[in-house]
This record gives C-alpha cells, sequence and structure tokens, in this order.
C-alpha cells in the first residue's frame, strides 16, 4: 500500500504542500528544514503509523528529494508508504541526532540555515542538543511557526476527510448516549463510543473519549472509569471520529433523569454563546472577535474560559489537536480566520458544555457535526 492510499492524498498534493514550504523557506533564507511532529511529517508526506514514539525527523531541503530519518525497524513501513522518499536509519543503541545530523550535513552547506521544529512535542531536547553540536559550523533557527503555517488551510480533499470524521463523531456520540443508563458503567458508555467508531469507519483518534461524570468536569482531561451512572446526575461526553488522522470533536451534556436546577438555563446559555462564535467567525476576522462574540452571548458573569474553540484537523495520539500548541480562539487572538480552516467550537457556562466542529467558509460557517443541540434528558 502507498501513501497516497495511507494518507487519502494523491502524490501531487504532498508535492504541492512540499513546494508551498520550499517557497517559505527561501524567503526566510533556510537551506533546510527539520519537522519532527508526527502532524506535520504526515502533512507533508503522508507516513501515517505509530512509530514516532521513537526519534522521527523530516529533512526537507530547499531542493531535492526529502530524506526521512527513523528507526531501523521502521524501515518495511517507510520502503511500503514512502518508496519515493530517501531514508536513513539508526540501530538500537545508535545515537540518533549523530545519524540525523549527518543527514542535514549533506543537504544544509556550511554556514547554511537549518529550521527546526523546536515545539514539537517529539523533538527531545537532548537529541535537539546533540543535532546542534554535531553541526557547529550551520546556523539554526526555531521554524515551528514556518512549518506549521502551511497546513491551517484545508484543501478540498482535507475537508472531505474531517465530513466524514464528523459522521463518525456523531454516530460514536449517539452509541454512548444509548448506552448512557442508570447503574451502567462509565466504561459501557466508553465502549460504545468505541464500538462505533470503527464501525463507521473511523480509526484510533489522538485522544480517547472524554467521559465523566459532572461532579468531575473541571477534571479536563480525565476520562471514564468503574463508576456507575446515578439517577439525576449529569454526564460529559466529548469525542471524536477520525479518518485517515483527520478529526471533528464533539461534546454534550446529558443527563440521567430530570436535569438540575440551573441547567436549563446553562444549556440555553451555552447553545447561544456557540452559536454566537460560529456566527463571528467568517474570513477575515480575528480570532480575538470571534471570542468576544461568544462572550457576549454567555454573559459576563459566567466564569470565562481560556478559549471557546481551537483549530482542529491531523491529530496523532495523545492529542487530536496537532501537538502541544493549540491555535486557540482566545481573548485579544489576533489571528485572521480563512475560508478552509475547522474549528472545534465549544462553550462551556457553569457546568454544562456543548460543542461541535464547523467550517469556515466563504460566507460563515457550515457545522459538520449534526448530533442534537436540544437538552438531552435520558429516562
Amino acid at each position: 500500500m502507498t501513501a497516497q492510499l495511507v494518507s487519502g492524498a494523491p502524490a501531487s498534493e504532498h508535492e504541492t504542500r512540499v513546494s508551498a514550504l520550499r517557497g517559505r523557506m527561501a524567503a526566510e533564507g533556510l537551506s533546510a528544514v527539520a519537522v519532527a511532529s508526527p502532524e506535520n511529517v504526515y502533512y507533508l508526506t503522508g507516513l501515517d503509523h505509530l512509530g514516532y514514539f521513537a526519534f522521527t525527523l523530516l529533512i526537507v531541503p530547499a531542493e531535492g528529494p526529502l530524506t526521512l530519518v527513523t528507526r531501523e525497524m521502521e524501515r518495511p513501513t517507510i520502503r511500503a508508504q514512502l518508496p519515493r522518499c530517501r531514508h536513513v536509519t539508526f540501530g538500537d543503541g545508535q545515537d540518533p541526532a549523530a545519524v540525523a545530523a549527518g543527514a542535514l550535513a549533506e543537504v544544509a552547506p556550511r554556514g547554511g540555515t537549518i529550521g527546526t521544529e523546536d515545539a514539537a512535542m517529539f523533538f527531545p531536547p537532548a537529541v535537539h542538543a546533540r543535532l546542534r553540536a554535531g553541526l557547529p559550523d550551520r546556523l539554526w533557527r526555531d521554524a515551528t511557526t514556518l512549518i506549521s503555517a502551511t497546513g491551517a488551510v484545508k484543501s478540498a480533499g482535507e475537508i472531505a476527510l474531517v465530513r466524514q470524521a464528523a459522521g463518525v463523531s456523531d454516530a460514536a456520540m449517539a452509541a454512548a448516549i444509548g448506552a448512557a443508563r442508570p447503574g451502567a458503567a462509565e466504561r459501557e458508555v466508553a465502549a460504545a463510543a468505541w464500538q462505533a467508531m470503527f464501525t463507521h469507519g473511523g480509526q484510533q483518534p489522538g485522544f480517547a473519549p472524554l467521559i465523566r461524570p459532572l461532579w468531575m468536569l473541571d477534571q479536563e482531561h480525565v476520562s471514564w472509569g468503574d463508576r456507575l451512572l446515578e439517577p439525576g446526575t449529569g454526564l460529559f461526553i466529548e469525542l471524536s471520529g477520525c479518518v485517515r488522522r483527520y478529526h471533528a470533536p464533539l461534546s454534550r451534556t446529558v443527563y440521567l433523569g430530570e436535569p438540575p436546577a440551573g441547567a436549563v438555563r446553562a444549556h440555553a446559555r451555552a447553545l447561544s454563546g456557540v452559536d454566537a462564535a460560529a456566527a463571528a467567525l467568517r474570513p477575515g476576522v480575528r480570532t480575538g472577535e470571534v471570542y468576544a462574540a461568544w462572550q457576549a452571548a454567555v454573559g459576563a458573569g459566567e466564569r470565562m474560559r481560556h478559549h471557546c474553540g481551537y483549530l482542529v484537523g491531523i491529530g496523532f495520539p495523545p492529542s487530536w489537536v496537532g501537538g502541544g500548541e493549540v491555535l486557540g480562539i482566545r481573548p485579544g487572538g489576533q489571528v485572521r480566520v480563512a475560508a478552509g480552516m475547522t474549528f472545534h467550537l465549544m462553550s462551556w457556562v457553569g457546568g454544562h458544555v456543548l460543542s461541535d466542529t464547523v467550517l469556515v467558509t466563504g460566507q460563515g460557517t457550515e457545522r459538520l457535526t449534526t448530533t442534537t443541540r436540544e437538552l438531552i434528558r435520558l429516562g
């Protein structure tokens, strides 16, 4: 199977992406860039595997073939997915920094400048330091934003994959809600969500579904356990389908029986907030303006969150947001919104949460996840 079949993008699209990056490199005077995040390696080449837990580096020179540095045991995978990519390996016990330095020395001349993806979670500082020490006669520059900027606006093919992921998200949410009943264990809800994800064409997402009772809502990245669902309580469910590494997150708040006091009002304000953010999210506006619209809709009296959404697309475990740095919709944000961006819009009001994935179009936004936004009461 080739990378074209794995990633869902034709070889010509990967070539266009590399060409766009090289244009940015030329403007910055870079001889080469070293890409370490699995999301950006995937975006540029289509490599889809889990071997990135060991040091992996994609070298993009100003011209000529790309070079991929990986652990030796990944050789069959790289041969199958990226047959036209130059592949340099290190064995267990070898220093990956020394091997990467040798590969970079071949494409970046003495005195040349190498851009590195410094913010990548999978670029260990120790390896990074040894890499620089091994090439003391080169100049170094953090090229994280230069590399990531090429993928913010999605192509028609990428948008199609996000749409498919949204369908998987909706199916998984329906299954999770269907499994939520008094006396059921949280793990049963999770199992239903996982099964629906895979039977509806999804693959392993960057995050596991986040499922927990509302009394644990502020423990933001804690998920299900052996706890039993109790009548009269609420349950938070956040998940994302994943299709060829593209994600479309979705969250809902579910009540087992009659909602507690204030829940109906909180739901209405959360829905008003996400609608206001979607209405404000259009080409040319800044992300801070979108946050301000959300804040005005939910009301100044609410405890404001640090963001009301973030850019979403390619993701590998352990995250569906594409790494540790997130392009969020935050107070005062200055990032310009463009058609073709996809965002996970979130609205948290008190103990109630509602979120959807939306696509920015030339006219505004289109909601891609379609699970009901009515207040969900079970039983």
